[in-house]
């Protein structure tokens, strides 16, 4: 078994020791002069971590000249400049994004920041489990300041862990955050002075490089305002101790071994039921991986991204836009009005495909062999500075939220952007000389999903041009909630660990992607034996089943319990197993191709089966 993992499934095994370093072998080894120009800060980030006994001597220093900055806010004008710095814990969070009311300019939003446990569940929910977690993380929290050489640890511990839990009893749920009603709401300095008061927003929005926005949209309103009064009513000496907590426990893996140990047995032992942590030198690929994504995903699209799969996934892209067509032209619940507006949103959809045209240069990032704390915190830095730089021109739709070599597919509403990196063009999801059943129901389902994206419960309150706005008649809206609210309260009756379920809102727009994935994936791969003749029947399976195994098979995963009960709390997927049986039990070809009847365990009578799109 593999004890280092959390989660087993065949999309998330795409190793980049092919890319950079195979296990124990020097970066050199492999080649660096075809890395191209960023080969000596891949060697240096990875020698830096990898360089333990170098670590060891160092102890915890490398997180003095943090600390001293910490220490020097001394009160809360002070604070609040750290709070928008990079690499400090922070109760608010502001960021840039294309703006909602127009989305070919950028945008800036504050909303309420992470929590140390993660989601606010951690501190909320009741039962022994959740006890246990409570307990296990105050202990946490105690030895890493130890180990920072924080004096009176245990005291302060009780202080973060007692923040910690005020913050989590007035932020927004993950379902709250899904409204985009309650989320985008646009304010001026008053109206962001009204909201919450005890924070300096002049302050926080200058420091962070935000100081030319009048208006900010402020998500997460209410908690907004209940945190600015936590912040009020907290000690400065809390504060501080609470990100110097935050600060070592994130960097962590730089640190000696007593500080990574100390972390991998609270958040991968304690919180995922994980035995074992990953081995050093693939935690190293990851950090180099996550550093550098679009100069490691340059390397990997000229060795392993053949020019054929794009010109294939164009095809596959195209057939799936037109079923899709012609699946919302003959839509029964739509009214004319809407269909219209939908079928010009769905043919102004942006695919891209394999890569981004340009990537992005990482010749200023600077990285100190012998630095990791340094060099996570200067990474951090040039992010956000390469975001600022964006400020003032019209927002870049070339730019990528995923790089070449990840194993996924995304949607932006925002820009109306469909994108499929380089690595999900690959088996199990995709091969270009595979059954053309298989690549229907894997690859082409979750082209049908990442399009249904564009009309589920967020995406459909975005037009053909990003705008938020709402394009629906009252009618056609009533008819679509009514279809969506069947499907959550559907998932909202799976229970995949006793006592937690998942969560029909939360996960609500993601399976109805994955809904109207499917069932349009389905209809082009009728359209598709239409025009080519009748699938074969190879291995005693016919095409049809086929597409459904295909679609099961793409999702094939084992996790443990702890890392399936974070999901449960905060993902928006469903877990594999209901992202399967949850929904081929609504598709009606399902049954044909399965001879399902009533009686068996999946069974759904047809007027309980839920067709949206």
């Amino acid at each position: 078994p593999d004890l280092d993992r959390r989660r087993i499934a065949d999309r998330r095994e795409q190793r980049l020791q092919l890319l950079l370093v195979g296990r124990g072998v020097d970066l050199r080894e492999i080649g660096l002069e075809r890395c191209g120009a960023g080969a000596k800060q891949f060697g240096d980030l990875y020698a830096s971590f990898m360089d333990e006994a170098a670590i060891e001597r160092a102890g915890a220093a490398p997180l003095k000249p943090y600390f001293a900055k910490i220490d020097a806010a001394t009160d809360k004008q002070k604070l609040q400049t750290l709070f928008s710095t990079v690499g400090y814990a922070s109760p608010v969070e502001v960021g840039q994004l294309p703006d909602p009311a127009d989305p070919k300019r950028y945008a800036v939003a504050a909303g309420q920041g992470s929590l140390g446990m993660g989601g606010r569940d951690y501190y909320l929910e009741q039962g022994a489990k959740y006890d246990t977690f409570r307990t296990a993380y105050r202990a946490y929290v105690e030895k890493m300041l130890t180990l920072s050489g924080v004096a009176d640890a245990s005291a302060r511990a009780d202080r973060i862990v007692a923040l910690e839990t005020a913050m989590a009893k007035v932020q927004w749920s993950p379902v709250q955050s899904r409204d985009l009603q309650a989320m985008l709401k646009p304010m001026d300095a008053a109206g962001r002075k009204a909201l919450a008061p005890d924070f300096d927003w002049p302050l926080l929005l200058s420091t962070a490089g935000y100081a030319q926005f009048p208006v900010v949209y402020m998500t997460n309103s209410t908690a907004l305002t209940e945190l600015g009064k936590i912040f009020a009513a907290t000690p400065v000496s809390t504060w501080q101790d609470w990100m110097k907590f935050r600060l070592a426990s994130a960097s962590a893996g730089a640190l000696p071994k007593a500080f990574d140990q100390a972390t991998f047995d609270f958040y991968g032992k304690t919180l995922a039921d994980q035995p074992e942590q990953r081995a050093r030198w693939k935690r190293g690929i990851a950090l180099v991986n996550g550093t550098m994504g679009e100069a490691v995903g340059e390397v990997y699209v000229k060795r392993h991204y053949p020019p054929e799969s794009e010109a294939k996934m164009g095809e596959l892209i195209a057939n799936l836009r037109a079923a899709y067509k012609e699946r919302i032209t003959a839509n029964s619940w739509m009214d004319g009005a809407t269909k219209t507006q939908a079928l010009a949103k769905l043919a102004a959809f942006d695919p891209r495909i394999g890569h981004p045209v340009k990537y992005i240069d990482y010749s200023s990032l600077n990285v100190v062999r012998g630095d990791p704390v340094g060099n996570a915190m200067r990474a951090g830095e040039f992010q956000h500075q390469l975001d600022l730089s964006r400020l003032g021109k019209p927002v870049d739709r070339t730019l990528w939220g995923m790089t070449p070599q990840t194993v996924n597919a995304y949607y932006d509403p925002l820009n109306n952007q469909i994108t499929f990196p380089a690595a999900i063009l690959q088996p199990p999801y995709f091969d270009p000389k595979a059954d053309a059943a298989v690549n229907y129901g894997a690859i082409g389902a979750i082209i049908g999903h990442e399009m249904g994206h564009g009309f589920d419960d967020q995406g459909s309150q975005f037009s053909a041009t990003g705008k938020f706005e709402n394009w629906w008649t009252p009618a056609a809206r009533t008819a679509f909630t009514q279809r969506t609210a069947a499907l959550s309260k559907q998932f909202d009756a799976y229970e995949p660990i006793p006592g937690v379920r998942v969560k029909g809102a939360l996960t609500l727009g993601e399976n109805i992607g994955d809904l109207g994935g499917v069932e349009t994936a389905y209809a082009a791969y009728q359209k598709y034996q239409a025009e080519h003749g009748k699938a074969p029947v190879i291995g005693g399976l016919t095409g049809d089943q086929r597409f459904f195994l295909a679609y099961a098979q793409a999702w094939q995963a084992k996790l443990r319990e702890g890392a399936a009960r974070a999901r449960l709390l905060t993902d928006p997927h469903s877990p594999p197993f209901y992202r399967v049986n949850g929904i081929v039990r609504n598709v009606d070809a399902w049954y044909t191709a399965f001879g399902v009847k009533p009686g068996d365990a999946l069974y759904l009578a047809p007027g309980d089966r839920v067709h949206i799109w």
